[in-house]
Parts: structure tokens; sequence; C-alpha cells
């Protein structure tokens, strides 16, 4: 019998132009892409510039952040927190009114089904850490020329947060990327990837009812339960196109979208 190795998981404070935020179970390793992908996704800073610098801490097992500018922390922490289900268990600043205040999408770039399941096994095949423990979650970012780019945590939305850090580190435009993630699409993370601009995101599992209002809204397309040759499309802004022969297809609607499988 093979048996992996365990993930694992630390307590990690970030403190902020000396003010701890909040204390977060990470997984060591991309932890300055976290602190990047954390900060801008949850509205702290809007471009990489905004870093001063970033200091990592591992005796103290701390990130410690100075902004260029001051931010109003009173003013801050006085928004309503949003716990984060699931594993990684997290906190978000944005309610679903917030996100909807984000900018639309516009990409017109377009893919196929089958281009997706492909990079959606390479993805599996690639996630070095998955592969050696069996309990972390990865995401991943694929760019126009189908180059990707993986970051792995034991939670899901800090996987997301580690991916995004890497492409505001590296000024990727998110117009012709695509996220793919191995966790549940829920409306906090949605929000990252619509926070980011991201066109399309991927799931290997399901994405919730509130996830697919909000990436309707904004013009997001969100396609779920990527394996093998099956898939489900929960939106409709048809930048993925279903390319995989109708005749050995079924479909089905689940939730306002299409459950694409082979017989």
């Amino acid at each position: 019998m093979n048996h992996k190795g365990c993930p694992d998981e630390y307590p990690i404070s970030l403190i902020i132009n000396g003010y701890e935020v909040a204390v977060f179970q990470l997984t060591k390793f991309d932890l300055v892409d976290w602190a990047y992908g954390y900060l801008f996704s949850e509205g702290f800073i809007e471009e990489v510039d905004d870093v001063e610098s970033i200091i990592i801490n591992d005796d103290m097992g701390s990130i410690h952040v100075s902004l260029r500018a001051e931010f109003d922390k009173e003013q801050f922490f006085t928004k309503q927190k949003h716990y984060t289900a699931g594993c990684g268990r997290g906190v978000t600043f944005f309610s679903m009114t917030d996100v909807k205040n984000f900018k639309k999408i516009t990409s017109e770039q377009t893919y196929s089904l089958s281009y997706l399941l492909k990079k959606r096994s390479e993805f599996a095949q690639n996630s070095h850490f998955y592969l050696e423990t069996g309990g972390m979650h990865g995401a991943c970012i694929i760019d126009e020329n189908g180059h990707m780019k993986i970051r792995e945590d034991i939670g899901r939305h800090n996987a997301v947060d580690k991916i995004i850090g890497h492409a505001l580190r590296n000024r990727l435009q998110p117009e012709r990327l695509i996220l793919l993630t191995t966790g549940r699409v829920s409306y906090e993370m949605l929000s990252k990837a619509a926070k980011f601009g991201f066109p399309v995101i991927g799931s290997r599992t399901a994405a919730t009812k509130q996830a697919v209002q909000l990436a309707r809204y904004l013009n997001i397309e969100v396609v779920g339960y990527l394996r093998g040759k099956m898939a489900t499309i929960y939106t409709s802004t048809g930048r993925v196109k279903n390319d995989i022969a109708r005749d050995s297809l079924l479909e089905e609607s689940i939730g306002g979208g299409k459950l694409v499988t082979s017989h």
C-alpha cells in the first residue's frame, strides 16, 4: 500500500503597516504570492506598486507588509466580515452586493470545451504537492499560448490568492487568462476571480447558486465538473464552445446551465 505524506499547514499572522489583520492557516510556500493576492482580492491594494515591502518571518510565523499609503484600519474593519465555508476557512470583507459593483468582464476570447478538459488534465498531472500528499488544493492560470502556472495550498481560497498574486507580480493581463481551481466555486471564490478580471473560471467540482448568479451578472463564464469528458457549463457568455460530438453527448439542464457528458 502506498502511503502519501501529510500536507502541511501553519498559523501565519498577516501584519499590515504594523497592524495584525488576522491569523491564517497556510501551507508555507509561495507566501509572497499569497500576500499580494490576498491584499488585492480583499481591496487593501489596487496594484502591485501599492506595496512597499513584504517580509516573511518564518520563526515568528508572520508576514509583514508595508503599504506605500496608510490605510484607515478603523473604517476598513468596521465592514461586516463574511466567513468562508470549507477547508482553509477564511474571511472576506466583500459582500455579494459589493461584488456586484465590480467591473463587468468584456473579454471576447473563446475556448473549446475539449481544450479546457485537456488543460484540467494537465493541471492535475502537474500538481506536485497534491500528488505527494493527496490533501492539497490547487489553482492555475493558463495564458493565450497555453502556458500554465500552478500554485497549491491546504486551502482553496489560499491557492487562488497565490495564483492571483503571481499574476499581479508578473503584471499579467487577465483578459486572455483562464483560471482553473480544484475547489468549489463559491461566491467569495467568484469574487476573487472577478476582482482580478478573469473571463473564464473552471473547476473540477461544483459552483454554488450564488456564484453562478454573480457570474451571470458580471459576464463571467463558469464551467464546473471538468472531469474526463464531462463538464457543467453554468453560464452562457459564449466564451466556452462545446466542440464534443453532439451524437455522443447527453445534455441536461443543471441550475440554468448545461451538463455535458459522454455516454
